[in-house]
C-alpha cells in the first residue's frame, strides 16, 4: 500500500472515502480504531495500550520521534494484558487437553463414567456418584470429555477458530478465565435444570462462551456484526432442534461469555484490572451459589 502524505507516520489504511478503514499493517482487516499519535488505523493485534487510547507499534518504538522506546508504554493487548510471543499458546494447550482426554476415553471405556457430569445417582451402591454426592470435580472434567468424533471435531474446530483471536485480544490469563468460567457456567446451568440422573459431557459451554465473547469483541471494534449473528443463530437453531444436546450448557456458557467479555472490554483507567477480574469473580460467584443451592435441594 502506498504511503499517505505526511511522512512515515501519516494516516493510511483507507481504501477509499466510502470504504471502512483497514489496518495499515494488515490491509485485509477492517477497524474503527486509530493510533492516537499518527492516526493510522490499527487492528487488535497491532494496537498497544497507551495512557490515552491506543498506539501503533511504530509510534511506541520511536518514542514520539526520539528514537528511543518509551518505558511507560509497553506492548499490551486490547484488554491491557501483556503481549505474548505465541498468542495462541493457551488455545493450543486447551485443544491438546481435550484431544488427549478423548483418546484416553476411546482406549478405556470405564473412564467416561468418572468424568461426565451427573447430578446424583439413585442407587448409592453403584460406583458412579454425582455432583450432589460431593463430586464437584465433574463440573470441570465434563468440560474436557467427549465421546463422539463429530462432537469433539465441532468443538475443537470452534475452539481454534474463535479462541485464537480472543486470546490475542484478551491476553492469556484473561482468556483462560473466560474459557473456564464460561464452561463452569454451562455445567452449572445443566446441573440446575436437567434431571440429576441424566449424564452430559463436552466443551460446548466453554465454546459458546467464546461465541458470546466474540460478539462483544466484534461490536467493540465496530466490525460487521452480521456474520457473527448469523453463525450464532445457526448454532442456536441446532441447539434447540437436535436431540441429545444439553441446551442448558450452551445457554449458560453464552451468557457467562457475554458478561465476562463486556467487563473485559468496556473498562479503562487505573481500575481496569479490578473491574475485569471482579466481573470474572462475580460470574463465578453466581455459578457457585447456583451449584450449592441445587445440591441442597438434592441431598
Amino acid at each position: 500500500m502506498d504511503q499517505a502524505p505526511g511522512g512515515p507516520h501519516g494516516p493510511q489504511g483507507s481504501r477509499d472515502a466510502q470504504s471502512p478503514p483497514t489496518c495499515y499493517r494488515h490491509p485485509d482487516r477492517e477497524t474503527g480504531i486509530r493510533c492516537t499519535r499518527c492516526e493510522r488505523p490499527i487492528c487488535p493485534e497491532c494496537m498497544i495500550s497507551a495512557s490515552v487510547g491506543f498506539q501503533c507499534p511504530e509510534c511506541v518504538r520511536d518514542g514520539s520521534g526520539t528514537g528511543h522506546a518509551p518505558t511507560a508504554n509497553q506492548p499490551r493487548t486490547l484488554t491491557g494484558a501483556p503481549l505474548a510471543q505465541d498468542p495462541r499458546l493457551v488455545t493450543k494447550i486447551l485443544l491438546a487437553i481435550n484431544v488427549l482426554v478423548f483418546i484416553a476415553i476411546q482406549t478405556n471405556d470405564r473412564l467416561i463414567s468418572d468424568l461426565f457430569l451427573i447430578g446424583a445417582w439413585p442407587a448409592p451402591h453403584f460406583a458412579v456418584e454425582g455432583v450432589a454426592d460431593g463430586q464437584w470435580y465433574r463440573l470441570v472434567t465434563s468440560m474436557f470429555a467427549h465421546q463422539e468424533v463429530w462432537h469433539i471435531a465441532f468443538n475443537m474446530f470452534s475452539l481454534w477458530w474463535l479462541g485464537g483471536p480472543l486470546e490475542e485480544a484478551f491476553g492469556r490469563a484473561r482468556y483462560l478465565a473466560l474459557y473456564l468460567v464460561s464452561g463452569l457456567a454451562g455445567s452449572a446451568l445443566t446441573y440446575v435444570l436437567v434431571d440429576p440422573t441424566s449424564a452430559s459431557l463436552g466443551a460446548s459451554g466453554a465454546i459458546y462462551g467464546l461465541f458470546g465473547a466474540t460478539a462483544v469483541l466484534v461490536k467493540r471494534l465496530n466490525y460487521d456484526m452480521r456474520p457473527v449473528i448469523a453463525l450464532l443463530a445457526i448454532n442456536l437453531i441446532f441447539t434447540f432442534t437436535m436431540s441429545g444436546i444439553a441446551w442448558q450448557a450452551h445457554v449458560g456458557g453464552l451468557i457467562a461469555g457475554v458478561a465476562i467479555a463486556y467487563g473485559m472490554m468496556h473498562t479503562g483507567g487505573k481500575r481496569r484490572a479490578l473491574v475485569q477480574w471482579g466481573t470474572c469473580a462475580a460470574v463465578f460467584l453466581v455459578v457457585l451459589v447456583a451449584v450449592v443451592a441445587r445440591t441442597a435441594s438434592l441431598v
